[in-house]
């Protein structure tokens, strides 16, 4: 798969050792928000650095592009594996795909 396009608020995410883009369309974040309650809610939680990795995990998993050879199991090691900072450009690009829009 090619790589994240910014323009499009796409990030990309190393998930055993291939980057997989996560694009926050609206059918992910509307599926996101079916499991996770209100995105405003979320940005709160993040903005206040009370964001779990659940949540986080929750919220690429819906925005991942190409799942269907990848489980949800492995993309939670791959948020363990990239840790907070790993993850940290991955989310702030999502989170500002959310509060902006296209």
């Amino acid at each position: 798969m090619s790589g994240a396009n910014p323009l499009r608020g796409e990030a990309s995410l190393d998930i055993g050792g291939e980057l997989r883009v996560l694009r926050p369309t609206f059918t992910a974040l509307v599926a996101a928000e079916d499991e996770l309650g209100p995105l405003f809610a979320l940005v709160e939680r993040a903005g206040e650095g009370r964001l779990k990795i659940a949540e986080l995990e929750a919220l690429f998993w819906h925005c991942l592009v190409d799942r269907e050879d990848i489980t949800r199991a492995e993309m939670g090691e791959a948020v363990m594996r990239a840790g907070l900072a790993g993850c940290a450009a991955p989310l702030r690009a999502l989170l500002g795909q959310i509060l902006k829009g296209a």
